[in-house]
């Protein structure tokens, strides 16, 4: 995700909703709400202790986009505060606090891609849909780095109860997602994570059908036949409206809808 200068994101939300979120005592209803943030301000306001020097460096970013600022506020929490911070960020008022958690997930040392994935899923599971996308974001670079063992473990959350959880399977594995680097692997055979798509192919929630589809829809880009393959497959075997929905979302690049 990138953004624009500060001035030009704050000017479509209101003073007063500008001063809740960088207090850190609201939670942005919007995306445009999202990127109003000033994250040294919000930094100030939410931990006291992190010292002059990281909040100077976080003004200094303030032009960078949101996803680089959040990485690089990730980084500096670590760096002056440690890793035992973590646990209360994520449960912190603040949906860009939470975010950064999340990536604190993600650029801790020393921990196994199980461990990694059991300290973000209750963050994956977050009621905010910023902190959701966050954290698979967080993550992703170490499910490309471990992909066969990723998809093995993420094939279990495809049989959650939350839907957020299941979502996550797919949306963190997409061959080339939204704001994110490309997994090349599943570029080239999106097959390997069958056992995750397979699961969802009839999921009855909107929100995981549209990351399945959308999942597809990236797939198609290089291996359309694929694609036509398993969405043909897929109707005959389930064909009901959810699968449907899914598969006409996953071939609507293919075909050329919008």
């Amino acid at each position: 995700m990138s953004a624009g200068q500060p001035a030009r994101r704050v000017r479509d939300v209101s003073p007063e909703r500008v001063a809740l979120l960088n207090g850190g005592t609201a939670e942005a209803a919007t995306l445009t709400e999202c990127l109003a943030v000033d994250f040294a301000a919000l930094m100030r306001t939410s931990l006291t202790d992190i010292g002059r020097d990281a909040i100077v460096e976080m003004e200094q970013m303030a032009g960078e986009g949101i996803s680089r600022r959040m990485v690089r506020a990730s980084r500096l929490i670590h760096a002056h505060l440690g890793i035992t911070v973590m646990e209360e960020l994520s449960r912190h008022a603040s949906d860009t606090v939470r975010g950064w958690a999340c990536f604190m997930v993600g650029i801790i040392e020393g921990r196994t891609l199980r461990e990694r994935l059991s300290l973000i899923r209750p963050l994956a599971d977050d009621h905010h849909f910023g902190v959701r996308e966050w954290a698979w974001m967080a993550v992703r670079p170490h499910i490309a780095d471990e992909l066969n063992d990723a998809i093995a473990q993420l094939a279990g959350w495809t049989g959650e109860g939350s839907e957020r959880l299941r979502r996550f399977a797919s949306e963190a594995t997409r061959p080339r997602g939204v704001w994110c680097s490309h997994i090349r692997a599943l570029r080239q055979r999106p097959e390997l994570a069958l056992p995750i798509l397979e699961p969802l192919r009839a999921d009855p929630s909107t929100y995981v059908q549209d990351s399945v589809g959308n999942w597809l829809n990236d797939a198609g880009k290089d291996r359309e036949d694929w694609v036509r393959d398993l969405t043909s497959r897929w109707l005959e075997e389930c064909g009901g409206p959810a699968t449907s929905r899914i598969c006409k979302r996953g071939l609507r690049s293919i075909d050329g809808q919008t």
